[in-house]
């Protein structure tokens, strides 16, 4: 499958980048930065661009058959970023006839399926508090991608550890079902997994351990 992975320098898109490959994939990776990205591959290649060019965007998903978004924050924040970075990328989709997309984000944007016990609500209100902008900005996101009418999924995860992949995560939703952590290989073993399976199609649900 032809696969641009936006985000693809970052702990969680570096190690989606690797995997694909690993997978048979053929991977366009989209970062701000070449320089970073420490992975050489016959079947990879880099496109230096903005997810704020809307014009950058679309031309990068030209060709592809699905995308992944692992963006994150930037630091210091840009305002509205991710939310823009989704608008762009589902254009750039509708645009090329791309239907598939699974995008990540943190267990802290909540969805209405979860049941969070009190520890996670103390962490949300922790959080709001913390990173009011990024919450919201990463809420916006998840909801640009949700009202298209792409073949979405959303998949959230809690602290991302380094650690091996150990294919021993849950997938549920916030509460009963929902750890506090897991390692970046195995966020980047199930986001590829439900590329392919689509089996949390228009769900979004939280990989943990």
């Amino acid at each position: 499958m032809r696969i641009i992975v936006f985000g693809a320098s970052g702990g969680t898109g570096s190690k989606i980048v690797e995997q694909a490959l690993e997978n048979g994939h053929i991977v366009t990776a989209f970062v701000r930065s070449p320089s970073i990205m420490q992975v050489e591959h016959p079947n990879l290649k880099i496109v230096q661009g903005d997810v704020l060019d809307a014009e950058g965007v679309e031309k990068a998903i030209a060709g592809q058959e699905a995308v992944v978004s692992a963006l994150g924050p930037t630091r210091p924040p840009v305002p509205h970023m991710m939310e823009t970075a989704a608008r762009n990328i589902v254009a750039g989709m509708k645009g090329h006839g791309v239907r598939r997309i699974v995008s990540t984000t943190g267990a802290g944007v909540r969805q209405p399926e979860d049941q969070p016990k009190f520890i996670d609500r103390f962490f949300g209100v922790l959080l709001s508090l913390l990173a009011k902008d990024v919450v919201l900005d990463s809420a916006a996101n998840v909801e640009v991608i949700q009202e298209s009418d792409l073949d979405w999924t959303i998949v959230r995860f809690p602290r991302l550890v380094d650690g091996e992949r150990t294919g021993k995560h849950r997938v549920g939703y916030v509460g009963s079902d929902s750890g506090s952590r897991v390692s970046r290989a195995d966020a980047a073993g199930f986001v590829l997994k439900e590329l392919v399976d689509k089996k949390w199609l228009k769900r979004s649900p939280v990989v943990s351990y």
